[in-house]
């Protein structure tokens, strides 16, 4: 892995985070945000808000409401990429980041995408080598509440799993 300078959305200079790295897998071309301090469970590791408002899901938005999907800001955080065994969260009623569990410097951050996601704009297959690894990805609406359980959601995810059972 690389270590990428990260970068302010508005003259592309580097900007310190102060908490994260963007990191480059040369392999996969893949960029990744890596935690550059220690995070405890529970710690809120950055506040974010919304770049841009748009009614459809894109693969760089995050889902706040049925037809409201944010670009993220700071803008680095789109680097943090899905695993089915997350260490951070989206609360996207509140606009922080939030840690899951122990989070060590270098450590990958990694969130659930269903946890914000109700239709994913680009499913995919998942391949996190999580135990508990799902393998498809399409969005909250295609899972069952069991397989929902062990994940922390957002208030939006939560009140369309109410409207379902309904």
């Amino acid at each position: 892995m690389i270590p990428l300078p990260l970068v302010t959305p508005d003259d592309k200079r580097p900007a310190n985070a102060g908490f994260a790295q963007v990191m480059l897998n040369n392999l996969t071309g893949q960029r990744s945000l890596h935690a550059t301090r220690f995070f405890d469970a529970g710690d809120i590791i950055c506040t974010f808000g919304a770049g841009s408002v748009q009614t459809e899901a894109s693969y760089l938005t995050v889902q706040t409401d049925i037809d409201r999907h944010i670009t993220l800001q700071p803008e680095f955080l789109q680097y943090i990429n899905h695993s089915c065994g997350p260490n951070v969260f989206f609360n996207t009623t509140s606009f922080e980041l939030e840690a899951l569990k122990a989070i060590q410097p270098g450590d990958e951050l990694m969130f659930f995408y269903p946890s914000t996601e109700w239709n994913m704009a680009q499913p995919f297959e998942c391949y996190c080598g999580s135990s508990q690894c799902l393998q498809q990805i399409r969005g909250a609406a295609h899972l069952t509440d069991d397989e929902l359980r062990p994940y922390k959601l957002t208030d939006f995810i939560r009140h369309q799993l109410q409207k379902r059972k309904q």
